[in-house]
């Protein structure tokens, strides 16, 4: 290489940095995305809407598995969460105050069906009509998820729930039914939540609902097979999807005219070193994570890594079912919180102590690389800030799977519910603020890039009910005085959130 190329190359990547450096200085605001960009909040049903046994709802499994001792680390439940089934009109009052332009919320499946199929409850459809029509009506654009992981305690009593191909005739039914009543005003929806989550914490860890393992020979969960059963999950869900697309594109697209997606989620996972084998093992990471999903959707098959290393255990697509299977997603959901490293297991005792799908990857994926960690932590010991790689994310989504639409349906961070931190200091959320303006400026960054991101969705609006965490963790834009009737706070990222979404003049 001659002197001058490699000046011109040394200008070139130095004018990248300072246009880098100026995107990431300057105060990001909704006039750096693209007109028409989405910016919202996100929820789910359980978390957020409480009344369990109001309204003929039925049970869910998470309903069965907060009330069984030990599973929730504060010894909480959902049953009342933050009662926004009952205040949703004051909650929507807060998104319009913030100046978002839309919300994503779950629909619970045992309020449509209390049994998970047969009679429909009219008082589910009632409630959800009220709370579409009370967005629509203060401007703000519903974003509906079908499944947020409350899976009917009925289909998991009748056929254990996701693990019987029965499931898929049952949400499929579910499904078209939401189409049918709320359809006409919903033109965005997804199918399911975070699948790789639910599939995994639930079938292979048992760490969450319906808490089936085989870890410790039972000794930690009473059923289940870790090494099969989160492949058969993964394969009926995906199936189930598939079904559902065909379904809305068939019947409902042409006169609602309306998009339907997933939300996965994503680690992104850095190579602990630079060598061939932590590289290769970070790529495994992904493919046992968003690949696991993703490829099928959009390749009509599981990676290539995973169909050679899960062998038989893996299940098989007819060639019918591949065809339903690719090309089902009109855009992409992508949930991401933080990064972590991977670094290739040369051992096999992960293996030998687990026999499951995080064994199979071959890939042993810490936020620490060493002792030392990857970034500042957030309040979950899983949760470290690394704004740059929501830019290499979106980079790898549209190079890998050909620049579909994205929406990211979660991004955020939490801090501690600490009875000792007083309310007045729980409000100055400075951290969030830094996470919030740290994600979006590398987000806007990746759309320079030519990504094809077409909103964001901050996790969450207000503070809630945390899953197997319960009330320990908050991530909320808004603080909830679990002491004090449930009373909504703005903490500091609220008025963040108001002058950055203000238009521009």
């Amino acid at each position: 290489m001659g002197l001058r190329s490699i000046v011109v190359m040394i200008l070139a990547i130095i004018t990248l940095l300072l246009e880098i450096q100026t995107c990431l200085s300057a105060e990001i605001s909704r006039a750096n995305f693209p007109h028409g960009f989405i910016f919202g909040t996100a929820s789910s049903a359980f978390q957020y809407e409480g009344a369990v046994k109001e309204d003929g709802r039925g049970p869910s499994v998470w309903d069965t598995f907060s009330h069984t001792f030990g599973k929730v680390t504060d010894f909480s439940n959902a049953d009342v969460a933050v009662d926004q089934y009952h205040r949703y009109e004051e909650d929507i009052q807060l998104m319009k105050d913030l100046g978002m332009d839309a919300y994503r919320f779950s629909i619970s499946w045992s309020r449509i069906y209390p049994n998970g199929s047969g009679a429909i409850n009219q008082a589910g459809i009632d409630h959800y009509n009220k709370f579409i029509n009370a967005l629509l009506a203060k401007g703000i654009e519903p974003y509906v998820t079908l499944y947020h992981w409350d899976l009917p305690q009925a289909l998991d009593d009748k056929y254990k729930g996701w693990l019987s191909t029965d499931i898929i005739k049952d949400f499929a039914t579910y499904a078209e039914t939401c189409f049918q009543k709320f359809g006409d005003r919903v033109k965005h929806w997804i199918t399911f939540n975070e699948p790789h989550t639910f599939t995994t914490q639930g079938y292979d860890v048992g760490l969450q609902a319906p808490g089936r393992c085989s870890i410790l020979l039972h000794l930690f969960c009473r059923a289940g097979n870790s090494a099969t059963e989160p492949y058969i999950v993964a394969h009926n869900v995906l199936l189930t999807h598939a079904a559902v697309a065909d379904i809305y594109r068939k019947k409902y697209k042409n006169t609602q005219g309306g998009s339907l997606g997933i939300a996965f989620d994503v680690i992104w996972y850095e190579p602990a070193t630079n060598t061939k084998e932590d590289i290769a093992a970070a790529q495994r990471a992904q493919d046992f994570q968003l690949g696991w999903f993703l490829d099928p959707l959009m390749f009509g098959d599981y990676p290539s890594s995973m169909r050679s290393r899960v062998g038989n255990r893996l299940p098989k697509f007819s060639s019918s079912e591949a065809a339903l299977v690719k090309g089902s997603l009109d855009f992409v959901g992508i949930n991401h919180y933080t990064t972590f490293y991977a670094r290739n297991n040369s051992t096999n005792l992960i293996g030998i102590l687990l026999h499951d799908s995080i064994a199979d990857s071959g890939a042993i994926t810490l936020p620490f690389n060493g002792t030392k960690a990857i970034a500042e932590r957030a309040n979950s010991i899983w949760l470290y800030i690394v704004p740059q790689s929501m830019r290499t994310l979106m980079n790898y989504i549209k190079q890998k799977y050909g620049n579909p639409p994205v929406f990211i349906t979660e991004n955020g961070m939490d801090d501690p519910n600490n009875i000792f931190i007083s309310k007045k200091d729980a409000l100055k959320d400075e951290k969030r603020i830094r996470y919030f303006s740290g994600y979006l400026s590398y987000l806007q960054a990746s759309i320079k890039d030519g990504c094809n991101v077409k909103g964001y969705f901050a996790w969450s609006l207000l503070d809630n009910w945390e899953w197997a965490a319960g009330y320990s963790s908050r991530f909320g834009l808004y603080f909830v005085d679990y002491r004090d009737n449930l009373k909504r706070y703005p903490k500091q990222s609220v008025q963040w959130f108001k002058n950055f979404l203000k238009p521009a003049k």
